[in-house]
């Protein structure tokens, strides 16, 4: 395959491998990473081209859009893979998560949406920590809707802040967790997405890589980042016509 591939986060773990996976086949890689110099020395390692990108960061990513048109014009696919998992559970804790896991994911989305292809394929990196199950009812069914649309999940998303700020987390059904609450968003936008893209020939998936050996995942996980990438490199690499909008786990779906 060819054609060039955008990964952000690409400068460790699961992001790092994937580029080195997509660029195995055949694709030109572009390594972003929120340091330009992290970036560059990782972009080095593996022969590839690099970007300073901050996906928390409106101007970074307008940058990061009006470089890559400049460059390369068309994109045949984008992995949002950058991810923070941090310590600690309050209000701002949540707000700085959900900046990176969900709301960066979705404006860098939107930003190089007018680059890709008519066959391109968007992959959201998530986790299985963000299945539905982990939310109350309620919840759930309001994540679950079929009429769900971006404005209405941008307030769920902010409303799981104010709700942890007031000290109602809990009684409105949310799990003690930024992260599984950022991925559950991830999800349910990769859904909305899906819709908005319908008919355009653009594919997008979330994919869970499995509990993989990062510094994200830890020692004990089960999975070595290669085998965890995989999954990455599979969805992204999609021909077109192929399903879009599911959530997936070694190419095959798993449930929300």
């Amino acid at each position: 395959m060819d054609g060039v591939a955008v990964v952000t986060g690409g400068n460790r773990g699961l992001g790092l491998e994937t580029c080195r996976q997509l660029s195995a086949k055949g694709l030109r890689v572009v390594l972003a990473a929120r340091r330009e110099e992290e970036a560059r020395a990782a972009a080095d390692e593996l022969g590839c081209d690099h970007l300073q990108l901050d996906v928390a960061d409106g101007e970074s990513i307008a940058q990061a859009a009006a470089k890559l048109r400049k460059r390369y014009g068309t994109l045949a696919a984008l992995v949002n893979n950058a991810g923070v998992a941090l310590s600690g559970f309050d209000a701002q804790v949540a707000r700085t998560t959900l900046a990176v896991n969900f709301f960066g994911a979705m404006e860098v989305t939107d930003a190089f949406r007018p680059l890709l292809s008519a066959e391109a394929s968007i992959v959201m990196v998530s986790s299985g920590m963000g299945e539905l199950s982990c939310l109350g009812r309620p919840l759930r069914h309001e994540f679950e809707s079929p009429e769900l649309h971006r404005d209405a999940l941008s307030g769920l998303m902010n409303r799981f802040i104010a709700d942890i700020a007031a000290g109602s987390f809990r009684s409105q059904g949310w799990p003690e967790s930024a992260y599984r609450v950022s991925k559950v968003g991830l999800n349910a936008l990769t859904r909305v997405l899906a819709r908005e893209l319908d008919g355009t020939g653009i594919r997008v998936n979330s994919v869970c890589p499995g509990w993989v050996r990062t510094d994200m995942g830890g020692r004990g996980a089960t999975r070595s980042v290669a085998e965890g990438s995989r999954g990455i490199v599979w969805a992204a690499l999609l021909p077109a016509g192929t399903p879009s909008g599911n959530f997936l786990r070694d190419g095959a779906p798993i449930p929300w």
